[in-house]
């Protein structure tokens, strides 16, 4: 057969490949051009419209956006250095290896929500068992209400979440690593740490770079976690652009469909720094049920409204009812 004829055989794998890497990127193209109506589903062309509003109209993305970015840095580095150092441990000859290579992927097993539900709880300011270890020394650090120790406990669940991810690719990428090179080292008489920096390091660095380059594909997607954790609290400090999105196109979808928004402040009215916690996520809701914060304890429930929300609601009285019997209880 000739030479010229065998890449025939290749084509429908590079059919296969180009359809895979083509098809998403003309595709998401074509969706940054358009609207999109989650109730009527199709594509409108819009043209540049999207973009300019991008650009122009929303300085809040673009605060998110880098509080992603550096999010996303900062716990794919540390996921990095530390699932290096375990794949670099449970690779030499120590006691228990199988079992250590077990227990350092249990993190990665559990469903990231239900993670960050029990991360919560440890956090938690009164009764989680974080607070009552620094407690012994006089120490009650507000985890999820300041927004520096926010950001840490966010970064703190990510990395305890996805370091085995990291320490999964580099240690199969260190068990096919040639042995020639570190019996030459050896018989040169270099130190373990000129091994590490001169050989297993450079071998090392082309897979080093494409688990980097996953997990940030992975972290900048960062939602689950700030959603169950902190709400994107407090106030924005923790605030991705997914979590911004979110909050924003389900605002945009209640006016484009005329849904009324109503969101709850019986338990966080007043207690977030601003008079309701909603002033800091950029949206008005139609309804505010509000209760505790102004009944102190006595049976008080009231709502606010806009005046969109407010034309169906007039005062009536209900004495002219008939009591109901028991049989109606």
């Amino acid at each position: 057969m000739n030479f010229k004829h065998k890449f025939v055989f290749l084509l429908p794998g590079l059919l296969v490949l180009i359809g895979i890497l083509i098809f998403p990127i003309v595709f998401t193209v074509r969706l940054s051009l358009s609207s999109w109506d989650s109730f009527f589903p199709g594509l409108d062309f819009i043209g540049l419209d999207n973009y300019i509003r991008l650009f122009t109209d929303d300085q809040r993305f673009w605060e998110s956006f880098f509080r992603l970015s550096f999010f996303s840095i900062t716990t794919v580095f540390l996921q990095y250095v530390l699932g290096f150092s375990l794949a670099l441990m449970v690779w030499k000859d120590i006691i228990f290896k199988r079992f250590f290579r077990v227990l350092f992927l249990v993190p990665m097993m559990t469903t990231p929500v239900i993670m960050t539900v029990i991360w919560r709880t440890f956090f938690h300011e009164s009764l989680g068992p974080v607070n009552d270890f620094f407690g012994l020394f006089g120490i009650t650090p507000l985890w999820l209400s300041d927004e520096t120790l926010a950001k840490v406990t966010v970064i703190i669940v990510e990395v305890w979440q996805w370091t085995p991810f990291m320490f999964l690719l580099l240690l199969a990428g260190l068990l096919s690593l040639p042995k020639e090179p570190f019996l030459a080292a050896a018989i040169d008489g270099a130190s373990p740490l000129r091994k590490f920096i001169y050989v297993t390091f450079p071998l090392m660095a082309p897979i080093s770079i494409g688990a980097i380059i996953i997990r940030l594909i992975e972290a900048s997607k960062i939602m689950d976690t700030v959603y169950v954790l902190t709400s994107g609290g407090p106030g924005t400090a923790t605030e991705t652009s997914s979590y911004y999105i979110f909050i924003k196109g389900l605002r945009e979808l209640c006016d484009e469909h005329d849904i009324l928004l109503i969101l709850d402040e019986v338990q966080c009215a007043y207690r977030t720094g601003t008079f309701f916690a909603f002033e800091k996520s950029g949206i008005i809701p139609d309804i505010v049920p509000i209760a505790k914060g102004i009944g102190g304890g006595f049976p008080l429930g009231a709502c606010l409204v806009t005046k969109k929300a407010s034309i169906g609601m007039t005062p009536v009285s209900y004495t002219h009812l008939p009591l109901p019997t028991n049989r109606e209880v």
